[in-house]
């Protein structure tokens, strides 16, 4: 028994001098480091007219055809139902954490006022199924589904008075779950809700202007309002921050973050008019919502190129803003190569003001045109991403909230619906080791969640389009009673967590 477990160890060990592969298990990382998989409200739930949930914004903009399949989540993957079969699937595959947003329309019904009871219940429910399963809860706060009522009013993020709405809602979830979650994320991906949500128009409510919108947009300024609406967004973040700290953290010891999506970008050459630019997308993209909360103010590359456009944080806002974080949440799911374009003359936005385009692959023409069937596997570009925010923002815990978007599974003409999803299993087993690596030189990595569990409405698709299979479990779409199947990638991340299999070999080229 011995001579053969010592023959399997030399195996190994020759397959690593011949093929140049290196190892790691669950073991490698720091004992506090955690391990998830996530969803969200919108994309999980369905039972949006049930129970006292009223509209949000993504209710209203689906329903009005704006989707590209004409889709809307009504049912989505029926989590309001089926969530303690979910959660025990989650304990089945190991999860040591479980990421999911709250629906403030749930909550909340209309924004302010009363609390839904039916919604309170719920994710109370949800949360009791997590603690009784030893899974820890990650709650974000708002993902992308600003209730209707609030938009209708005041349209929403691009009005001051968000930030005491929102403000209430959140010390509403710290009062009723705060006993039991100890991480919390504001708001998902600002960054791409004030791009895509006012300036080009592909996300709700929809709002662009010509000639910059991707849609056929009825109201906004494209100029304008994604710059407004990230503001708005920074200055209610801070104050939940704020809130948290003063009347939470001393009792319940949470910590609150915020969510950008971050995704590293090389110089298509070495010229220094690409390394700036390469330096640009960053300041613009991430720098956006990171430099307010770290040092107090928009990078000065924004300043510069957006001027007068940009909104500027009076003294009593900076001091809100800045240190307003706890840790930072970002979502991760390939790299992008990068050259110069002069400053556009004339009607300016978010776009022409970061001047640089954007492809995947260093050979090809880059043409600024969002290409998804062009991104390859990048991680030694997350691996950097992390050692660039540490070494720009500090020594702040970091959770890699969101990964695992294949680029496999945006190839047109597919549903991406196998079970067999092997170059899943190999993407994930990439950048994991990428964030390893990271944890390795120093950065603070505090956590890893494969985006998503399961199947879910996709926010530019819908369920039965090509762009929705990210589920490490597949969600049959087409079948009312929703049912689960693992995927391969669900049975590998598994055996992962569980370490019952031998160090993850990672073939080297």
């Amino acid at each position: 028994m011995a001579a053969a477990a010592l023959f399997c160890v030399l195996l190994m060990f020759l397959s690593v001098l011949q093929h140049g592969v290196l190892g790691y298990t669950r073991s490698d990382f720091p004992r506090d480091f955690v391990f998830g998989s996530a969803t969200s409200a919108y994309q999980y739930e369905g039972a949006a007219a049930e129970d006292g949930r009223m509209p949000s914004i993504w209710d209203t903009f689906a329903h009005a055809g704006k989707m590209k399949d004409k889709t809307a989540g009504d049912v989505a993957a029926d989590g309001y139902h089926k969530y303690e079969g979910d959660v025990e699937l989650m304990a089945e595959t190991g999860l040591e954490a479980y990421r999911f947003s709250i629906s403030w329309s749930r909550l909340i019904p209309n924004g302010r006022g009363a609390v839904n009871q039916e919604g309170l219940k719920y994710y109370n429910n949800v949360i009791d199924e997590l603690v009784k399963q030893g899974i820890r809860a990650h709650v974000m706060l708002y993902h992308m589904d600003l209730p209707q009522a609030l938009e209708d009013e005041y349209d929403g993020w691009l009005s001051p008075r968000i930030v005491e709405d929102f403000t209430a809602y959140a010390d509403v979830c710290f009062r009723e779950f705060g006993d039991r979650v100890l991480h919390w994320t504001t708001l998902a991906e600002p960054n791409v809700v004030a791009l895509a949500s006012y300036d080009t128009g592909e996300l709700a409510p929809g709002r662009c202007s010509d000639p910059f919108g991707r849609t056929k947009c009825t109201v906004g300024n494209s100029s304008v309002e994604p710059y407004v609406a990230a503001h708005n967004m920074l200055l209610t973040h801070a104050a939940v921050v704020r809130l948290y700290r003063e009347k939470y953290q001393a009792l319940q010891k949470g910590i609150v973050g915020i969510n950008v999506l971050c995704l590293w970008s090389n110089p298509l050459t070495n010229s220094t008019a690409d390394l700036q630019a390469a330096q640009r997308y960053r300041d613009f993209v991430y720098g956006w919502i990171l430099n307010p909360l770290v040092f107090g103010d928009y990078p000065q590359i924004m300043k510069k190129n957006v001027g007068s456009r940009l909104p500027s944080f009076n003294k009593v806002q900076t001091e809100l803003v800045k240190g307003a974080i706890d840790f930072i949440g970002i979502n991760h799911y390939y790299s992008l190569y990068v050259n110069d374009v002069p400053l556009a003359e004339g009607a300016r936005d978010f776009i022409a003001d970061r001047s640089v385009c954007y492809r995947a692959y260093k050979t090809d023409p880059p043409t600024g045109q969002n290409d998804p069937t062009q991104y390859p596997s990048d991680p030694q570009g997350l691996q950097l991403l992390l050692e660039y925010l540490k070494d720009t923002y500090g020594y702040f815990p970091i959770y890699v909230q969101e990964n695992g978007k294949y680029s496999f599974l945006y190839r047109k003409g597919s549903t991406n619906d196998s079970l067999d999803d092997t170059d899943r299993v190999d993407y994930i087993k990439d950048y994991i080791e990428g964030v390893l690596n990271a944890i390795r030189n120093g950065v603070n990595v505090r956590g890893y969640f494969v985006w998503s569990f399961m199947d879910l409405f996709e926010l530019l698709s819908g369920p039965s389009g090509d762009q929705t299979r990210y589920g490490l479990y597949r969600v049959d779409f087409d079948d009312d009673a929703r049912p689960r199947r693992a995927r391969r990638s669900a049975r590998w991340y598994s055996d992962f967590l569980m370490n019952k299999q031998e160090p993850v070999l990672i073939a080297r080229q």
